[in-house]
């Protein structure tokens, strides 16, 4: 039978880090012992006394639909987390608790783009952001940073970038894939260049917020332009730094009237998220930073390793995080001196000979790159560091 499907559908591709990690995992199950760095994902299990919070909530028979826009213990856990952290004050009425900053990307996107408005996206940036804008009919203003830019955008670039059509900008710091972040200073360069264009406003992700060792201390935008309050949406959740991935949470901040626009979207599609999760999320985000502080010192000690290891790695240049759990090394010279055509031909080379699984560069809009997430146990990391430099040096390890 022939399937009509639309044009909004034709327009997206699949996402490529879903589908590298599902391919790794198939791999696994048949018996390949294959590495997995290309998923984003927290190798550590939830904390307990997260989980304990679930438990309770299940016990307590909290099981049953939740407002759209969150419980109001977590909603007012969030606001406090905003004032104490991140020195920002909203109030529950501004918080919209989706199923993760995915979600609340949509959310806002479906709620301010309208068909033929452009979207400013820097790259090298997560795979989700210009698929999301394709589905509300906007498209995608793909602005490049390379490696000698520390992958962030300067403020004359942006300024370029900006038309009477641009409707949105979006800013992930520290970085998913590179894993680098912007300083006060950068951001309040970004910030002069927003202030002058009203028409612009700003998704601030911060999902990597707490998993940054490269600056004393993790900067919103807000925090060096309070002016811009009231046309940037804060987007944050539980996944990365409390291990809670699966739990699916994560909110957005922001002005009222948006709020509330995107809790319409939200109503008349997943309705609300997990009521045991958001019990869970309501524990987490009000625990002590110290609770969690192991994960925070595996993920920089594995950093500081698989940055030592690519750095020995003859044709591969790479630059140190300054947080998260990825790396995004340059890899150009390997691909031509493998005689390979792409970043795509060298991570599937490197699945098939070294039992590696990483993400090509060019789904994060920057080929010749690949992205290595280090989410992983050090055992692991070491052997999969060795398979890379055997591969990269054109040695077959496995057929």
């Amino acid at each position: 039978m022939s399937y009509h499907f639309t044009k909004r559908v034709a327009a997206i591709k699949p996402s490529a880090t879903v589908a590298i990690n599902t391919l790794a995992n198939e791999l696994k199950a048949a018996g390949k012992q294959v590495i997995n760095l290309s998923v984003g994902e927290p190798d550590f299990d939830t904390p307990n006394f997260i989980k304990e919070a679930a438990y309770t909530a299940i016990g307590e028979g909290f099981t049953k639909y939740t407002p759209p826009e969150g419980i109001l213990e977590l909603r007012q856990a969030i606001v406090e987390k905003l004032k104490k952290d991140n020195h920002l004050d909203y109030t529950a009425q501004q918080i919209l608790v989706s199923g993760g900053v995915k979600q609340s990307l949509y959310n806002l996107i479906q709620t301010v783009l309208e068909e033929g408005d452009e979207v400013i996206i820097p790259a090298p940036y997560w795979v989700s952001y210009p698929e999301m804008a394709k589905l509300a009919g906007a498209e995608p203003v793909i602005v490049f940073a390379g490696m000698n830019q520390h992958f962030k955008i300067i403020a004359q670039q942006l300024e370029q970038a900006i038309t009477p059509r641009t409707r949105l900008f979006i800013l992930n710091s520290p970085s998913n894939p590179s894993g680098m972040a912007y300083t006060g200073n950068e951001l309040g360069d970004l910030a002069a260049v927003l202030l002058r264009h009203p028409q612009v406003l700003i998704a601030s992700d911060d999902m990597y917020e707490y998993i940054l060792w490269g600056m004393p201390k993790f900067i919103n935008i807000l925090n060096v332009a309070p002016e811009l309050k009231d046309r940037t949406i804060v987007m944050n959740g539980v996944s990365k730094a409390h291990a809670m991935t699966g739990w699916r949470i994560g909110y957005a901040a922001g002005p009222i009237e948006i709020i509330q626009n995107m809790k319409k979207i939200q109503s008349q599609s997943t309705t609300t998220t997990c009521s045991i999760s958001q019990k869970a999320a309501a524990t987490a985000i009000r625990a002590d930073r110290s609770q969690l502080q192991y994960m925070f010192d595996a993920f920089c000690a594995r950093h500081n390793f698989v940055h030592g290891a690519l750095k020995e790695m003859p044709g591969v240049e790479c630059r140190p995080a300054d947080g998260t759990f990825y790396s995004l090394p340059k890899v150009e010279q390997v691909i031509k001196r493998l005689g390979l055509n792409s970043d795509i031909e060298l991570a599937k080379l490197l699945l098939e000979k070294g039992n590696v699984a990483v993400v090509p560069g060019t789904e994060f809009g920057v080929p010749n790159y690949i992205r290595i997430s280090y989410a992983n146990s050090m055992e692991n990391l070491q052997a999969a560091m060795r398979q890379m430099a055997a591969v990269f040096a054109g040695e077959s390890l496995s057929g």
